[in-house]
């Protein structure tokens, strides 16, 4: 029976598959060139309801007499162009800001109702926003020790300033109803108007699973390829997010050609790393252990520099406020929709290069038995040459997406991300793109549907419990194949 044997890509088919990715990453970027990714909002229109990538800030105003004390204005400063709220006919006012951090709210004195003044005699707080909760800003009304003033149920001692994280607590709890998505409880079916908690948590899983997707995708034709498990992919994913926050802040390129710069840096960093310490340590017959070892010292040394380079402090790759749209019973920003896109379109592009290019019949080839490869004919190197260099780019882009979802970019961002991607890949199966996938769209939905009965800072943790499950019952995965050991 003839044996079939795969030619090597020839350097035409290189050519036309780096246009057409080029190509594609282009078109993609087009419409964010045109928008900055999302129109900047100087006011606040409509009520502000929290999520993974959205804080707000609100409260409600009421006469001495505790009526509502509606068209008060606010004004809302901090990160980017200060917004306006304005309250509303129950008293109530509600901001989304750009990104977590301190915040200075400040009352418009003339736009008061006729006799009315802050109790305290102060017009300004200090509020400390969080993604995905709201925090209160209160300014009773009224001489001081009156009744009225306050947020509904909230007492004067606890609104009288919110300059500290407890009182800032106090006051947000005052300021909505519960069940609703700003109640900081968490308890409830619904996230505000037009909203469902367990759908939006649906969303919010579905979107953050498939940006995990993106970037854990290379880490997974690393290992298929070489075997090596790469702790510093994690980093590979900041890196990505730190060139676009350095790209539009301090170069103040559009977020389109920002995003582009990212992705050629990773790809870079990507090549770099390969033959400057991978390749040689191949060819040198260093085991996989000692090359992972290599990696986690990457890792470290990497997040040192970002440390150096750009300090701990969250960092927006934009910072205008993301138009959020109202679909049925869900909301989603603008930013996290074109995030989604882009990211569904990229995984398309590569399981269509992995499954019907002869380069990607050659990247599995390599995959499944390098040596029978190379007698093929593959170049084998070159494959994983190819391989790191497409690891590098998505993973940049994966780190820009997320940044852009979260609002913010932080020196330790892929690093806190890298278990979430190891637990993708192990639940899928290591070494098979598709099943990453899966296991990154199951991992997503965990982590944000434990939000249901779990503390919110423990969500990640769901993803440790997964991996161990995983390695105890099918240690192959979803799609992984099993292997004879001795």
């Amino acid at each position: 029976m003839p044996v079939q044997v795969i030619a090597p890509p020839g350097a035409h088919v290189r050519r036309r598959l780096v246009l057409l990715v080029l190509a594609l990453l282009t078109a993609l970027a087009l419409p964010l060139l045109a928008s900055g990714v999302a129109p900047a909002r100087a006011d606040s229109a409509g009520p502000c309801t929290p999520a993974a990538d959205v804080a707000c800030i609100g409260g409600t105003i009421r006469t001495a007499a505790g009526d509502p004390a509606v068209g008060v204005v606010l004004t809302i400063e901090g990160s980017g162009d200060p917004i306006t709220a304005t309250t509303d006919d129950t008293g109530r006012w509600s901001a989304q800001v750009p990104e977590a951090g301190e915040y200075t709210v400040t009352l418009d004195v003339a736009t008061l109702p006729a006799g009315e003044s802050p109790r305290d005699g102060t017009t300004t707080r200090t509020v400390t926003a969080e993604l995905g909760k709201t925090k209160g800003a209160l300014f009773p009304l009224g001489a001081a020790g009156a009744g009225g003033g306050a947020t509904s149920g909230a007492t004067p001692t606890a609104s009288a300033s919110t300059d500290d994280s407890a009182s800032a607590d106090a006051s947000a709890a005052a300021t909505v109803p519960p069940g609703s998505a700003t109640d900081e409880t968490g308890s409830g079916e619904t996230g505000g108007a037009g909203t469902n908690r367990v759908l939006q948590l649906i969303l919010a899983g579905i979107i953050f699973g498939t940006l995990l997707a993106l970037a854990a995708v290379g880490a997974n034709l690393i290992y298929g390829t070489t075997g090596l498990s790469n702790f510093a992919h994690g980093d590979l994913v900041t890196l990505g997010g730190l060139i676009a926050f350095a790209s539009v802040q301090w170069w103040h390129l559009p977020v389109g050609v920002a995003i582009l710069v990212a992705v050629v840096a990773g790809g870079a960093a990507g090549w770099l790393l390969n033959a400057g310490i991978f390749a040689p340590l191949r060819r040198k017959r260093i085991g996989i252990t000692q090359q992972m070892i290599v990696t986690i010292g990457l890792a470290l040394a990497l997040l040192s520099t970002y440390m150096l380079f750009f300090g701990a402090n969250p960092l927006p790759i934009v910072r205008t406020i993301s138009t959020r749209l109202t679909i049925g019973p869900v909301q989603i920003s603008e930013q996290s929709l074109w995030s989604l896109l882009i990211a569904g379109v990229v995984l398309g592009a590569v399981a269509w290069i992995l499954q019907g290019t002869r380069v990607g019949r050659a990247t599995r080839a390599v995959a499944d038995n390098p040596a029978l490869a190379a007698a093929s004919g593959i170049k084998v190197e070159s494959i994983i040459r190819g391989v790191w260099i497409t690891a590098g780019a998505l993973a940049a882009l994966g780190g820009v997406l997320v940044g852009l979802y979260l609002s913010t970019i932080r020196f330790n961002t892929g690093s806190a991300l890298l278990l979430l991607m190891f637990a993708a890949i192990t639940l899928g199966g290591l070494g098979s793109p598709l099943g990453g996938l899966i296991g990154a769209l199951i991992i997503g939905l965990v982590v944000e549907l434990s939000t249901l009965v779990l503390p919110n800072d423990m969500r990640y943790a769901s993803a440790l419990v997964i991996l161990i499950v995983v390695l105890l019952v099918r240690p192959q995965g979803i799609l992984g194949r099993a292997e004879r050991i001795g």
